[in-house]
């Protein structure tokens, strides 16, 4: 009998669900848009480790690192397979394989949304079960995201 995924590997393919088709968001992205800014590893080792039976539920091709070119960790047919699957919805890669993420990149979903997902984590990227701060207010664009992937992971305590 399979194990249930992590409460943090769920919120991962919840939120990677929510990337629109032709656009793409970065492991540091999504893990800032959680609420752990800290956490791109993590994220990636959540896809990773995604159950097969959410291949077609859980767009996971979508996710690149923050060079926009697509991992070469992992499985080892995964990055071609990976490649494929985003050419086939438009995403354009450049001569050196990467993405114009100034582009291609996806914003976001809505504050709200994020607020919501975040009131059901009990978690940290540290382990500790915590609640964020009530003053720490969810990264809704690319440059949100940058400004609070400096910070550290302000939830965990």
């Amino acid at each position: 009998m399979a194990r249930p995924s992590p409460p943090l590997h769920r919120a991962v393919y919840r939120l990677v669900r929510k990337v629109p088709r032709g656009t793409v968001v970065t492991y540091g992205q999504v893990a800032a848009i959680l609420g752990h800014p800290r956490a791109a590893r993590a994220v990636g080792q959540a896809l990773r480790l995604l159950p097969r039976n959410l291949f077609s539920v859980v767009p996971w091709q979508r996710v690149i690192n923050a060079s926009g070119r697509v991992s070469l960790r992992g499985d080892v047919g995964r990055p071609d397979a990976q490649r494929r699957l985003l050419e086939a919805e438009g995403i354009r890669f450049d001569r050196s394989g990467r993405v114009d993420l100034k582009r291609a990149r996806w914003p976001g979903p809505r504050r709200e949304w994020v607020v919501q997902l975040r009131r059901e984590l009990p978690f940290c990227a540290t382990g500790r079960n915590t609640e964020p701060p009530p003053h720490s207010r969810p990264a809704a664009t690319a440059g949100e995201l940058t400004r609070h992937t400096r910070r550290g992971a302000a939830g965990c305590r």
